[in-house]
């Protein structure tokens, strides 16, 4: 074999993986344009088309503004708990070894493994006519089905594990020797969670945060069956939504959904726009 033959092994071997890599780049963005891109574009053209006179006729209307309120009162109740008990299950199940931790690891995973209806349906064996916690909060005077409690329950459970995912592989990756050393030199564990722990993970709290977020909005399955769906009272913007098509009304659907899309995309970009400005503030 000649010298030329042999030196040009390496670059044939060069040529394919660049197509190897170029195809699964085309893949990709194949991928993301059919299943991501295009539904969104489809929304905005159709949330669009009619001009912004559809928009302002949509806004104006008095069951839209309730469900958009109901929609983000929700969203914060639910964002709060499980930013707060998220962090608890991550610290425990990144720090700590106890029997069954790793049933406590499968069983937080057990939200994105159940059917949203069938979330719902357990909250009406639980709190529903009959259900094994209604005699007591019909004694004290409480509506849980089909109010606004029943509607909070159901959506903190379907987005409890977008936090504890996000931040328990970062305590993990850093590990306990900063937080140590600052024990050492007599902080709190309380200062040391304020000072380092929480800056370390911010930006996973963040992203979980804002998954929740996104789940929490864009919730129909668990929230229609507990919610009872009544217009004005328990009928958050995606159950609009599904009544604006049911009723023939598909351009003000288009346009509450357009809202709701755009408020998740913001939300991420945002975070991301803050998280790589820090970046770049720190390698400065």
């Amino acid at each position: 074999m000649s010298a030329a033959q042999l030196a040009s092994r390496p670059v044939r071997k060069d040529r394919r993986s660049q197509a190897v890599r170029a195809s699964l780049v085309g893949v990709a963005l194949l991928y993301v344009v059919v299943l991501i891109v295009a539904p969104l574009g489809g929304i905005v053209y159709y949330g669009l088309r009619s001009g912004f006179g559809a928009i302002s006729d949509t806004f104006s209307q008095s069951d839209v503004a309730h469900a958009f309120y109901l929609t983000f009162l929700i969203m914060l109740i639910a964002v709060a708990v499980t930013t707060v008990f998220g962090v608890v299950v991550a610290f425990v199940l990144a720090r700590d070894h106890f029997p069954g931790k790793s049933l406590v690891s499968a069983l937080v995973n057990l939200p994105l493994a159940v059917s949203p209806v069938v979330v719902g349906l357990m909250a009406v064996l639980l709190f529903g006519r009959g259900g094994w916690f209604e005699p007591f909060f019909t004694a004290q005077g409480i509506q849980i089905m089909f109010a606004l409690p029943s509607m909070i329950i159901v959506t903190i459970f379907i987005s409890i594990p977008f936090v504890i995912r996000e931040v328990v592989p970062l305590l993990e990756e850093l590990g306990m020797d900063e937080e140590q050393a600052a024990w050492t030199l007599g902080a709190s564990r309380l200062q040391t969670f304020f000072r380092i722990t929480l800056p370390n993970i911010r930006w996973g709290l963040f992203y979980g945060m804002a998954l929740s977020a996104a789940r929490s909005i864009g919730e129909v399955g668990a929230v229609l069956v507990v919610s009872g769906q009544l217009q004005g009272r328990t009928e958050t913007a995606t159950l609009y939504i599904l009544r604006a098509f049911d009723q023939y009304q598909a351009e003000r659907g288009y346009v509450v959904a357009l809202t709701l899309a755009a408020f998740s995309i913001v939300l991420l970009m945002t975070i991301e726009f803050f998280k790589r400005r820090s970046t770049k503030a720190m390698g400065r």
